[in-house]
């Protein structure tokens, strides 16, 4: 109990759980798009497996911490790349080698997974495709697969982040369980915001495909710094609520 009156304790926790919301924000868009074609109880149930799954699974990572960080520390294999040496140092070209772990090869098929699904919804969103077709692919279990899935992937970042931030285990476990009640409470809205706005539910689907990217990115060895992924989505957010108050304007003057 010492622990929780040191200054370091409440500071290491703020910004933990600042950083797992933040983080939470990718797997949250997903949820509320792979719900977004189910109804009723099925979407109510669907949302509390896809949020609180998170937390649980975010948690039996922690716990299993040591094993966690070994799946970035082993490579499994490695592969060759060469490309022209520019500077001449080393003859026409320089090879080197990728070596992927299994931390590589979750967010690599994380990625694809995500680049597929966006795909596939904007391709659905544009084409207008029919109702009964959406549903005959978009059953309850299959959703609650790929929120499986997805899960996995987030939360693995999320995991080796909060590894990066901190070393109480305390600390990770609280930050975890505090962002993922935010997640649960903002999620209805944020689905039913997302459903309520067809072109925002499209800025969804391309922050999907921006995660997905940098997921295959990081996956591939390319790391691309998280804050600019979040300027580049809370920009385009900010730019979308303006039209989106705008066009509430237009239309409340043209009903007087």
């Amino acid at each position: 109990m010492e622990i929780l009156a040191t200054p370091a304790f409440w500071l290491s926790l703020t910004a933990l759980t600042f950083l797992e919301i933040v983080l939470g924000i990718d797997n949250l868009l997903f949820v509320s798009i792979a719900i977004g074609r189910l109804k009723g109880a099925q979407q109510r149930d669907a949302r509390r497996f896809g949020v609180w799954g998170a937390m649980v699974l975010r948690i039996i990572m922690l716990a299993g911490i040591f094993w966690v960080i070994q799946l970035d520390q082993h490579p499994l294999f490695q592969l060759p790349t060469s490309w022209p040496d520019l500077l001449g140092m080393h003859g026409e070209h320089v090879e080197d080698f990728i070596a992927f772990t299994v931390k590589d090869l979750i967010l690599l098929g994380g990625g694809l997974f995500l680049l597929m699904k966006g795909t596939q919804e904007i391709h659905s969103a544009v084409q207008g495709a029919h109702h009964e077709e959406a549903e005959a692919k978009n059953h309850f279990g299959d959703v609650l697969l790929q929120l499986a899935v997805i899960n996995i992937v987030f939360s693995l970042d999320s995991v080796i982040t909060a590894v990066g931030m901190t070393d109480l285990l305390p600390v990770m476990i609280l930050a975890v369980v505090i962002s993922t009640l935010v997640m649960a409470v903002a999620a209805e809205p944020l689905a039913s915001f997302i459903e309520k706005h067809p072109t925002m539910k499209m800025l969804a689907l391309a922050f999907i495909l921006l995660v997905g990217v940098a997921l295959v990115a990081d996956g591939l060895g390319f790391h691309i710094p998280r804050g600019y992924l979040y300027f580049a989505i809370a920009f385009s957010l900010g730019v979308e609520l303006l039209n989106i108050r705008t066009r509430a304007k237009v239309e409340g003057a043209a009903k007087r």
